[in-house]
């Protein structure tokens, strides 16, 4: 068969390929060093005819060649295009990228505390941002398309919120680029945009480019994880790889010749594996920025050298820039020397607790290919753009700020995400460092479950709450809050609850016809049974209690050298008390006693069956130490004498103890004679009905409960809003002084606008007025620090005041039954008051705990929050906060 096509044929086809090349799409794809993949073709395709899109697909896939084309489409189409990021490391890097195709005059940022070129028509700026101009009425008639990078940080506890205010309230007419990870419940996520935002196109990619193979490291041998040929089964070889080193502790295996001790590899050792093997640059996700420092002084220890001359000019001649940029007076709280020659040497550490331009030159040398390993922790995968060929993760547990965790599947998918670049990899390596705690199987199970669902994390906040009802009515605002993607997957829930209720309420139908009986009612019978049935286990319960109340009673009348009879699980015969109980602050300590034998027992109260019989006394010894074997031998043998000689009574003579309290006994016996007179008592199936009736009674609760569920998730959010509505009433922000909370964002902004209205910051200086706005940003990564001292009296009363403002708010929100208000935290006041003062970093972090990356991230958090305060207080107290904001904006702090 000929395959040329007919010449009119390829006459279309010709007209086809030319009307294409003269698309926004056509230009956009001919200006690119390589084919479009058909699902970014598919999504450039459904934002050229005018729609927004959700693009799911792996790190690395080339998501964001669909927001390059969005931003393509706004300057064609002459409207303007917010690209938002998660983080404002993501939102410098791409600053600087769109600033280098587009021109830098025609891009701004937009990050809280830095504002460039805002009214630009291509604006990068974090989420917080876009969702703060959106409640301030900012003008976006405008704004054409808005870009999502990460929107899967919806799920984020603390954050997660934002992206679906945005969502929610952005004028009809912008479209979405909404860019996420590889989620389970894309279609989901994708229904709820469609119902809130109009037509929406949801294009899914489970396809890596860069294919990723899972290593397990076994000291420092590599072994793939899996069986070959594309198995999710454990490789055999790996299997038998750590067979030699399990088991130990156990006395066979001490015994067993052949067992081997485990020994985990050196980094130093890994890396150099690793370069034999061609898989630098390699990145070390380490989860603790100490282990990361650590690393970088043990690779300089250990001699390891990964550049050669060149590169080493190259790095040498960055860091010259950088230091003097920085100046000297403030490299050794930075950690320069380490750092810079640990770069030197190609490899160096990437965590918050660097300073951002630390961070960022660790980033560039990376990307350029100066450096083959970097230690990190998990914030480095969090949108970063910094692949490298290998990614290994020497555990699989993490420390989340309250315990250590398991690693989770999709963390794990969005680490080992950074392994293999496309376009220089062929093929990408992850490497678990394996130890004697890690379970193969957990391990395949972590690599094998790519996906993880998306969860809404939305609820109502007091910021939220006074800016709905500044632009609409309750009714209405509630109707707001039920377009969330919370609500939406709450009631796609109640579908499946509902389902479960209507099959239960036909079975008890089935049921309840089962259980009748031809004497008489039965459901009457029923209950009558249950009711005896509780009751009997109230007086139990009833009993049990007074019985562990005459016990305590008992053992409190003890004293010191009392002679006693103690029914228990440990105590056989006499013993004599040689400490008596105590109870101090509610911290109640049973009586220690010593027995016939001679042991000591502290009394444990689930130990002691019966109260304390008395049987005598014995004369003590001024001083005893019953942890002296002498001392307690000679107390046992006066116990005995006085026993022998009857100055105390013998068990077999002391009175038995008395039964239990009799309790509801006449009751019980009301309702048992109610049971036997009833007509179906004598039925002769009646425990046949009766097994009928409890299955019937177990299936009303399970529908009463699924009730419960139903009525719960169909107004969670509601109630929610009412609380919120109620504090703020009671607070006086509503019904109409909401103007200082609509514009305070963040965890504490009650709290913070609480401050304003009292007049907290009035009388406070520039350096008080900084520590003070840190007060109500600050979140110390650990708890136990000791308070620092505050440096002026002013300061101090404003501080004062603010922690009892917090007391009555943490009281009322308690009563509210709502999630209460972080305390106000005093850990970054000094250094932040030295800092604004004009001191060096040095001076300004001496004698405290705090990395001076941590900060610089903590004193831009402060800046924001100056921003926000300055434009609700006080005129006079404006200008003081302003000059504050520019005394911070200096130095390592200052982009």
């Amino acid at each position: 068969m000929d395959d040329r096509l007919s010449p009119s044929r390829a006459y279309a086809a010709y007209r086809a390929r030319t009307a294409e090349a003269d698309t926004p799409l056509g230009r956009f794809a001919a200006r690119l060093e390589y084919a479009l993949d058909p699902f970014q073709e598919s999504a450039c395709r459904t934002l050229q005819q005018g729609r927004s899109v959700l693009v799911a697909a792996p790190t690395g896939a080339g998501k964001t060649v669909v927001a390059q084309f969005a931003v393509q489409l706004a300057v064609e189409q002459g409207v303007r295009v917010f690209y938002t990021t998660p983080i404002k490391a993501l939102s410098n890097q791409k600053f600087a990228e769109l600033g280098r195709e587009y021109g830098t005059e025609r891009v701004g940022l937009l990050t809280g505390d830095v504002s460039i070129n805002r009214d630009a028509p291509i604006v990068v700026m974090t989420t917080e941002v876009l969702r703060n101009m959106i409640y301030s009425g900012t003008d976006l008639t405008s704004l054409g398309y808005v870009v999502l990078d990460e929107v899967h940080y919806l799920g984020d506890r603390f954050r997660g919120p934002v992206w679906e205010e945005v969502i929610i309230h952005l004028p009809a007419h912008v479209a979405l680029v909404s860019l996420s990870a590889t989620v389970s419940n894309a279609e989901e996520f994708g229904a709820w945009l469609r119902e809130v935002r109009g037509h929406t196109e949801v294009i899914v990619s489970e396809h890596r480019p860069v294919p990723l193979h899972h290593h397990v490291a076994v000291g420092t041998d590599l072994h793939p994880l899996f069986r070959a040929g594309g198995s999710r089964e454990v490789n055999r070889d790996l299997e038998h790889a750590v067979r030699p080193f399990l088991g130990r502790g156990s006395r066979r295996d001490r015994r067993r010749p052949h067992h081997v001790r485990f020994q985990r590899p050196s980094r130093t050792a890994l890396i150099r594996e690793l370069a034999d093997d061609g898989l630098l640059p390699a990145i070390f996700f380490i989860f603790s920025r100490n282990g990361s420092d650590d690393a970088v002084e043990q690779c300089l220890a250990a001699g390891l050298d990964l550049t050669d001359r060149v590169e080493k000019r190259h790095i040498m001649g960055r860091l010259e820039e950088l230091h003097d940029e920085l100046g000297s007076e403030d490299l050794s709280v930075l950690g320069y020397h380490s750092f810079s020659a640990g770069l030197v040497h190609g490899f160096g550490a990437h965590h918050a607790g660097l300073i951002p331009q630390f961070k960022e030159l660790v980033e560039e040398l990376f990307v350029e290919g100066y450096l083959r390993a970097v230690f990190a922790t998990e914030t480095l995968a969090l949108g970063v753009n910094m692949p490298a060929r290998t990614v290994v993760l020497e555990k699989l547990t993490k420390f989340n700020g309250e315990s250590h965790v398991p690693v989770t599947p999709g963390e794990f998918t969005q680490l080992t995400g950074r392994a293999g670049r496309r376009g220089i990899d062929i093929e990408g390596h992850a490497v678990v460092v394996w130890h004697p705690s890690l379970d193969l199987a957990d391990i395949g199970a972590l690599a094998s479950k790519r996906t993880y669902a998306l969860q809404s994390r939305f609820t109502p906040t007091y910021n939220m709450t006074a800016n709905l009802l500044a632009r609409m009515s309750k009714s209405d605002a509630e109707k707001v809050l039920e377009t969330s993607f919370a609500q939406f997957q709450a009631d796609k829930g109640v579908v499946g609850l509902a389902r479960r209720a209507r099959r239960t309420e036909e079975a008890l139908e089935g049921y309840l016809a089962s259980m009748q009986c031809e004497r008489g009612d039965f459901e009457e019978y029923a209950q009558l049974r249950r009711t005896l049935s509780e009751m009997e286990k109230r007086a139990g319960r009833t009993r049990s209690k007074l019985k562990q109340r005459e016990t305590i009673e008992s053992l409190g009348r003890l004293r010191h050298g009392d002679v006693i009879l103690l029914p228990s699980k440990r105590i056989d015969g006499p013993a004599v008390v040689i400490t008596p109980m105590t109870n101090r602050d509610g911290d109640m300590r049973l009586p220690t006693v010593l027995t016939e034998q001679g042991k000591v027992w502290h009394l444990r109260m689930h130990e002691i069956t019966e109260p304390a019989v008395a049987l005598g006394r014995i004369r003590m010894p001024k001083k005893f130490n019953h942890r002296q074997a002498g001392e307690r031998r000679a107390l046992r043998d006066t116990l005995l004498a006085a026993l022998e000689d009857g100055r105390v009574r013998r068990p077999t003579e002391a009175a038995p103890p008395t039964k239990g309290p009799r309790v509801q006994t006449e009751e019980i016996a009301l309702v048992r004679e109610q049971l036997r007179a009833h007509p179906c008592h004598g039925c002769p199936d009646r425990e046949h009905h009766a097994r009928w009736a409890e299955r019937a009674e177990k299936l009303r609760k399970e529908t009463a409960g699924l009730a419960r569920q139903i009525e719960g998730r169909t107004s969670s959010i509601a109630h929610v809003f009412d609380r919120v509505c109620r504090v703020l009433t009671t607070m006086r922000f509503l019904p109409d002084d909401s103007r200082i909370l609509r514009r305070i964002y963040g965890e504490r902004d009650l709290l913070t606008a609480l401050s304003v209205r009292a007049g907290l910051w009035d009388p406070l200086s520039e350096p008080e007025a900084a520590a003070f706005a840190s007060a109500l940003v600050y979140q110390a990564r650990r708890e136990g620090f000791r308070e620092p001292r505050v440096p002026t009296a002013s300061l101090e009363a404003a501080l004062v005041e603010l922690r009892s403002t917090w007391q009555n708010l943490f009281r009322i929100e308690t009563d509210a039954r709502l999630p209460v208000t972080p305390e106000p935290e005093f850990g970054l006041v000094q250094p932040i008051f030295r800092w604004t003062e004009g001191k060096s970093l040095s001076n300004a972090l001496s004698g405290s705990e705090i990395a001076a990356g941590d900060f610089v991230r903590w004193a831009k958090q402060t800046l924001d929050l100056l921003g926000q305060v300055a434009e609700v207080c006080e005129p006079a107290t404006a200008v003081t906060v302003r000059r504050t904001a520019e005394a911070i904006r200096r130095g390592v702090v200052a982009d």
